[in-house]
């Protein structure tokens, strides 16, 4: 079908590839035609097809087969599945393939005689594996290469970096190995302006023949385990702009004279020493440290900023003016404390007046209902404001307003509640705990019902009758779970009032939600609108038996024993891939990540990440309050908290998952205060583990309830402690954080 429909168009407008005007609207053409493109395609045969691009739809299978002479071929950002091995019978006139973002895998074919054009190809962000083919480097014309966030292993050919040709070379993010290989002093590599290939576990020093590459621009070896001295050859690289060698093991001394038009430089999270160079004092102190301890950065370096306000010529505070400054930062962060209880419970305080504020009418009318609900002796699905602070012990409180209270006759979540998630808030209630949902209407749903796909049939009468209890609480509402007349769970999520955005913007963020599917994410099924402002709803699958939340801490109410360490790193893996999947495959950050939006599956405790992407349909004073509730339990990046308009992204959800996979190894909350050594003030998780890191006592950091797996199994403390070290890689400063596909890539490797 698509190669009939390109040959009637070509025909029709007689497009040449060499008519620029004309190409561009071929172009237009396709981009129109198949941006929403989905199914499967066996074969192009168009003859006079040249350029074709269907990159960024939900194309599916197997690569096609690509006869004719097309020059550019785009598949990127699909769905393509399997191995490249049909390439080898692709059209010998290509000069740029685009491969990117599917979920192609297998090895990169050892095949070269058909591509002596091609000049472009990305094969980047797939699960390619094996080792890179010595093939690649023979492609005559081949000027981009990028292979980066693979699985490729093994070292690379030694003939890649030799490549006359080859001007940009990408392959970050993988698992290759070995020393590097460049062309020999007495000859020059004029072409390689970019190599990156950070990410990798290539070793060994870095060879003086790198001065062969005299037009490198960019150079990044960042994230291996590269040691010994940087060599001054790197000096006679007049061309470079970018440097980034962070995170290895070079020793001894920074080169002098490296390039004046230095543009970026980063070599922190090394053990180099001496003297930072003044022609790199230009750069930030994060440039050079962390790590590095016998390094000395100047503190009267000019652009660094690092040097003490206070200070006159270059002349250090004095102990007593510093003593004074320390004091007056205690008194005013004190004060500052105080003034934000006051106005918490001030606020806590009018929430409660207001609540209790419900008219005669209503009272009578939920007094029925509310017998229904809580069952005998009390002990209903409700969750007290206490109980979600504390653990659940006995019966359920009744501290919670008429208007807190889940309910059937008139009963719903107060539209000022905005209680957080506890980590017992997820237990589930007794039958006798049930009650309809109603949303304030008399007797039933009177809005707008709307699903994401067909795999539910379900009127808004047939959900206010579904018996509904209460899950928890967030920031943006509160959830249930609601059982329908056929039996089948569900999850309904009631956003309180002022954060869901306009009906047309809600509707149109939450149709982008329909095709995700992921065995490691939470289906959503569709949502509700109604007729008052705060009658929004999303429908979501139910997952049991809980979260991660109440499996792990060990608190009263601890379901089931503790988990061992494969439960745990499986768990960890979970997450990562799901997380993977919502990154690359949907374009999207999750927004919410903690240990009770990690929901745990089946008898196996399959983990599903939930409540993703809500940021998508809240408002910006919702996302802002969805970000502090992150902060307050411990799961906000830095930045988040340093940002006037705080929005999620994709380094902080790596952030979070850090946070999420310490409480796994260490088995506590990271909103807790761990308590620090005698005398000293508690700290939180995340500078708790790296104190103990940093005094070489990181074992200690494990959960003894793991105990009995380090042992008798070996493996299992030297697992734990690589994911230590993954963990803390993810809650470094956003510019050193890992991607989550390398995150996962390597919790899946131990």
């Amino acid at each position: 079908m698509l190669s009939v429909l390109f040959a009637c168009f070509l025909s029709y407008y007689g497009i040449l590839y060499d008519d620029s005007s004309r190409t561009t609207f071929f172009l237009s053409f396709v981009l129109i035609v198949f941006t929403y493109y989905a199914g499967h395609i066996n074969m192009i045969t168009s003859t006079t097809l040249q350029v074709l691009n269907l990159s960024s739809n939900a194309l599916f299978g197997d690569l096609p087969l690509l006869a004719g002479s097309c020059t550019v071929l785009d598949l990127s950002n699909n769905k393509f599945r399997g191995n490249l091995s049909v390439i080898a019978k692709w059209a010998s006139d290509l000069e740029y393939v685009d491969l990117s973002q599917n979920n192609l895998t297998g090895p990169v074919p050892d095949a070269s005689s058909q591509f002596l054009r091609l000049n472009y190809l990305n094969l980047s962000r797939n699960s390619l594996s094996e080792t890179i083919p010595e093939a690649i480097a023979q492609y005559p014309k081949l000027t981009v290469l990028d292979l980066s966030s693979n699985q490729l292993r093994g070292p690379m050919p030694a003939n890649l970096l030799t490549s006359s040709m080859l001007q940009e070379l990408y392959i970050r993010d993988n698992m290759l190995f070995g020393g590097l290989s460049f062309p020999g002093s007495s000859s020059k590599n004029l072409s390689l302006q970019v190599l990156d290939i950070s990410g990798n576990r290539f070793n060994g020093s870095l060879p003086d023949d790198i001065a062969s590459l005299s037009g490198l621009r960019v150079l990044d070896i960042s994230t291996n385990n590269f040691s010994g001295p940087l060599p001054a050859a790197v000096s006679k690289l007049g061309a470079l702009t970018d440097i980034d060698i962070s995170t290895n093991q070079f020793t001894g001394p920074l080169p002098e004279d490296l390039p004046d038009n230095l543009q970026s430089f980063n070599a922190s999270y090394n053990d180099l020493s001496g003297v930072v160079p003044e022609n790199l004092r230009k750069f930030p102190e994060s440039s050079f440290h962390p790590g590095n301890s016998k390094l000395e950065y100047p503190a009267s370096s000019s652009g660094s900023g690092s040097s003490p306000s206070g200070s006159a010529g270059g002349k250090s505070l004095s102990t007593g003016a510093k003593a004074a400054i320390v004091a007056a930062s205690i008194v005013l962060l004190v004060i500052l404390i105080l003034i934000a209880i006051v106005c918490h419970y001030k606020r806590i305080s009018r929430q409660f007046s207001s609540s209790e504020k419900v008219s005669d009418k209503s009272l009578h009318r939920t007094t029925k209902d509310s017998a229904v609900m809580q069952g005998k002796d009390n002990k209903g699905g409700l969750v007290s404001a206490d109980e979600l602070a504390t653990p659940r012990k006995g019966s359920t409180s009744e501290a919670l307003s008429q208007e807190e209270k889940s309910a059937a006759g008139g009963f719903s979540p107060s539209k000022g509640s905005r209680f957080s998630w506890s980590p017992d808030s997820g237990e589930a209630y007794g039958q006798e705990g049930l009650a309809r949902l109603d949303v304030r209407s008399p007797d039933r749903l009177a809005g707008e019902l709307h699903f994401l796909d067909e795999t539910i049939t379900l009127t808004p009468e047939e959900l206010s009758r579904a018996p509904a209890e209460v899950l928890g609480r967030s920031s943006h509402g509160t959830s249930y779970r609601a059982t329908l007349e056929n039996g089948v769970f569900l999850t309904v999520k009631w956003l309180r009032e002022g954060v869901a955005r306009p009906k047309k913007e809600f509707a149109k963020e939450a149709k982008k939600f329909a095709n995700i599917r992921h065995p490691n994410v939470v289906g959503l099924r569709g949502y509700y609108w109604g007729p008052t402002p705060h009658e929004k709803l999303i429908l979501s699958d139910y997952v049991a038996p809980g979260s991660l939340a109440s499996f792990l801490y060990d608190r009263p109410g601890r379901r089931g024993p503790p988990l061992t360490w494969a439960q745990r790193l499986k768990i960890a893996v979970d997450v990562a891939r799901g997380l993977n999947y919502l990154h690359f495959d949907r374009a999207m950050p999750h927004g919410n990540l903690k240990a009770t939006n990690v929901l745990l599956d089946g008898l196996d405790l399959n983990a599903r990440v939930a409540d993703y992407c809500l940021h998508r349909l809240m408002t910006q004073s919702g996302v802002a309050e969805q970000i502090l509730d992150l902060g307050v339990l411990g799961y906000r990046a830095p930045e988040l908290a340093a940002s006037k308009k705080p929005a999620p992204s994709f380094k902080a959800d790596v952030y979070a998952f850090g946070v999420a996979l310490l409480e796994l190894l260490t088995g506590r909350c990271a909103g807790d205060v761990v308590s620090g050594p005698e005398g000293a003030a508690g700290v939180d998780l995340t500078d708790w583990v790296r104190l103990r890191v940093a005094e070489g006592r990181g074992s200690d950091c494990f959960d003894a309830a793991m105990a009995s797996d380090s042992e008798s199994n070996p493996q299992a403390v030297k697992g734990m402690k690589e994911a230590l070290g993954i963990a803390l890689r993810c809650i470094r400063p956003v510019s050193e954080r890992p991607g989550i596909k390398s995150v996962y890539e390597d919790l899946s490797s131990i």
